[in-house]
């Protein structure tokens, strides 16, 4: 039988999968790591049981004892994992600015989650780094495991990472672009690969707001580098021991709007539902899509799940306050707009004199035609004009559905109003509808111009 004893003996082993449509315009092979296929979803499995599992050999935990950490929500996860195989207890400080998902997922693997402010220094008592610290020193048999400064961070991404993508790439990878936050999996990735292949371009990824760019550059840590930024994941405000600079070539600063629209992309184009980090990693990947050439081998690697962001960078609202969209108006909107919703039609048996009477009456210039409660065909103002040219001694007594046109197409009330222009034409002057009652609606061009 084959099975695993564990779910921790599940983590690692992720596939490369190719990005197409997102980097149609970069002519080299862009492979994605997608690290949502751990167990916990996000690339944290991997060194949070490093950490659990050194702590243990180490002594610095004991059966039955209290791990404590301040995460972002995905070490906590894979921490959590670790601990309900192993038996320990979790708490684990997260800061305000972190989706509301994160902290439920946190909740029901049986973790205690204390929300702390971002907005603070470090040191401040009050900083989720801070707050970690001190309860690890007042819960006896507890455990800080601190992944910014702790080494086994990295090292189990030098032990499965590196390792994983130098083999999955038959050696041939040229650049690795990855998400900076505590730097372990950069870092602990960079060293295994440049041991293979020293040429190999290392690209991190960062927020503004964060430091790292500018030390790396500069070897300062600039202060007024730091300010609130909503991207998560990524950048810091301290310079973690896990980050090796010398291991990397490059960082690529990259916008909150920036990185939630290339996440989005990644969905909706790739099929592939990932975090925020992952669309930083794509948009800093395609800001230096120039210095990459035909033959290169791209290898990003894609940290989170995006159910995790589903109240964030997946829902409009939270996208469109922030100014990362604008407003989009959809046809229930502009139902809601309109001062007349009469739905007016014809008869496909009534005459044209009569159809002719209504659309004088009511200012209107196209209408439905109707057989029974079904919608038969349609009459325009162009149609009928064209017909009483033609034909200017016998128009009014003929019946309507000898000169009716196709019917209207039929569109939901969801659509966008950008999306109308795959069926409104010259041709086609209106579209039809259903409200949320189920009554007809009829949108027409006159209609769109008024909402917009």
């Amino acid at each position: 039988m084959n099975y695993k004893n564990n779910i921790l003996e599940t983590i690692g082993d992720t596939p490369l999968v190719r990005l197409n449509k997102v980097v149609s315009d970069i002519d080299a092979l862009i492979l994605a790591k997608v690290e949502t296929f751990n167990p916990g979803h996000s690339i944290k499995d991997r060194m949070a049981l490093k950490m659990v599992e050194d702590a243990e050999s180490e002594g610095r935990i004991l059966p039955g004892g209290t791990i404590i950490e301040c995460t972002s929500g995905n070490t906590g996860m894979g921490i959590a994992l670790a601990a309900a195989v192993k038996g320990y207890k979790c708490i684990f400080t997260t800061s305000d600015k972190q989706s509301k998902e994160k902290i439920d997922i946190l909740k029901a693997v049986g973790a205690e989650v204390i929300v702390c402010p971002t907005d603070v220094r470090p040191e401040d008592p009050r900083s989720y780094y801070s707050v970690a610290e001190r309860l690890s020193k007042e819960i006896p048999n507890s455990v800080w495991l601190n992944q910014y400064d702790n080494l086994a961070n990295r090292q189990a991404h030098y032990e499965s990472t590196g390792p994983e993508i130098w083999k999955q790439t038959e050696g041939k990878i040229t650049h690795l672009v990855v998400g900076v936050g505590t730097g372990g999996t950069i870092s602990g990735t960079a060293k295994y690969l440049k041991e293979q292949n020293s040429d190999i371009k290392i690209w991190g990824i960062d927020t503004y707001g964060s430091v790292f760019k500018k030390y790396h550059e500069t070897g300062v840590f600039d202060e007024k580098e730091i300010y609130p930024y909503i991207t998560e994941g990524i950048g810091e405000d301290i310079l973690p021991k896990n980050v090796d600079f010398e291991l990397i070539d490059h960082f690529e600063k990259v916008s909150d709007k920036d990185g939630a629209i290339a996440a989005r992309d990644l969905a909706r184009e790739e099929g592939i539902l990932l975090g925020y980090s992952a669309g930083s990693a794509l948009a800093g990947l395609r800001q230096l899509k120039d210095q990459i050439k035909k033959d290169d081998v791209v290898v990003i690697i894609f940290h989170d799940h995006g159910t995790r962001y589903i109240g964030k960078i997946y829902n409009d609202e939270w996208m469109m306050q922030r100014g990362f969209l604008d407003k989009v108006i959809r046809i229930k909107d502009l139902l809601q707009k309109k001062s007349d919703n009469i739905f007016y039609t014809v008869e496909k048996s009534q005459k044209l004199r009569e159809a002719l009477e209504i659309m004088k009456e009511n200012d209107i210039s196209q209408m439905p035609v109707m057989e029974g409660k079904k919608i038969v065909g349609s009459l325009t103002q162009n149609r009928v004009l064209n017909f009483i040219l033609e034909n200017p001694l016998k128009h009014t007594e003929l019946p309507v559905g000898e000169i009716m046109g196709d019917t209207f197409p039929e569109v939901s009330i969801d659509i966008p109003l950008n999306e109308l222009n795959q069926y409104i034409t010259k041709e086609v002057p209106a579209v039809i509808t259903k409200s949320q009652k189920g009554e007809f609606q009829i949108i027409t061009q006159y209609d769109i111009i008024q909402a917009i």
